[in-house]
């Protein structure tokens, strides 16, 4: 009986959890599609028109109440995310797959030390991550705009890559490099032909993790953007500064299902076998 009311409680517990994190977001999906062009917690009927409004489309309920500042602006910051996060994540991902590489096959002085280092970041709140950030830039003379948050989404998110990748490095049977070596094969040959093809689920899950972290990135960025290099979530953030607006809804939902879709896809390469492996445990069967 006792076990039984533990279990009870248990799963009760895990179902308010779950309602408090994810019923915020839900009414952000639902009043997305609210038809009060007045006051969005009131609802007034199912609508896509916020949804149109985004995009400039014509609709029936923002004719003689108009929210959304510019369609341009909202596309330009869009645009300016979606560069950053591409530019961000090849980088991260490059420089991170190489250190967690560098960690994983070779010994050297103050390793710990160093992975440490790698981990301060994402340890650090990103009030302080941003302030000194901007403080770098201004004393060494770096002008703030896409550049200056290039670097600075650049300078956190290694860790993020770092992380995954050495992750997938951990679990790596390392025979396979050995036995590419004891048949003449070259450090670079195996790397090519060995080594990547068998980290690279966790590679490509880094690089779509450090895009969404990217693209989603509001505090950090709010410190280090130039007047004319808005992104999304500060393009977002001004706007409710102004107001709770109906289209801010459907913004963040449209933003929501897209996260949701690159974490999935990067959790699903992130622990996808690879071929490799499975052919070395069919072989083993």
């Amino acid at each position: 009986m006792m076990r039984r009311l533990g279990q009870n409680l248990l799963s009760g517990y895990s179902l308010l959890f779950f309602v408090f994190l994810y019923l915020p977001i839900g009414l952000i999906f639902v009043y997305s599609f609210n038809g009060n062009p007045l006051n969005m917690m009131i609802w007034g009927g199912f609508s896509l028109d916020w949804y149109r409004s985004i995009f400039g489309m014509a609709n029936s309920l923002a004719d003689n109440v108009q929210y959304i500042e510019s369609t341009d602006q909202l596309l330009g910051s869009l645009r300016t995310s979606l560069s950053v996060a591409l530019i961000t994540a090849l980088i991260s991902t490059v420089i991170g797959t190489l250190t967690a590489l560098a960690l994983a096959r070779f010994r050297f002085r103050l390793q710990g030390f160093y992975r440490m280092l790698l981990f301060m970041p994402m340890m650090m709140p990103d009030v302080v991550l941003g302030i000194s950030l901007l403080i770098f830039f201004v004393n060494i003379g770096i002008p703030l705009g896409k550049v200056s948050i290039i670097i600075g989404h650049c300078s956190f998110l290694v860790s993020y890559v770092f992380i995954v990748v050495s992750a997938r490095l951990a679990g790596m049977d390392t025979r396979l490099e050995e036995a590419s070596a004891d048949l003449g094969a070259n450090p670079w040959y195996t790397f090519r032909r060995i080594t990547l093809p068998m980290i690279l689920p966790g590679v490509i899950g880094g690089a779509l993790l450090s895009f969404i972290i990217s693209m989603d990135d509001l505090v950090i960025t709010y410190f280090i953007s130039g007047v004319d290099s808005t992104t999304l979530p500060v393009y977002i953030y001004g706007m409710i500064r102004r107001g709770i607006k109906p289209e801010i809804n459907a913004i963040a939902t449209l933003l929501i299902l897209a996260s949701l879709l690159i974490a999935a896809v990067g959790l699903y390469l992130r622990n996808r076998q690879p071929a490799a492996l499975k052919a070395e445990d069919s072989h083993g069967s």
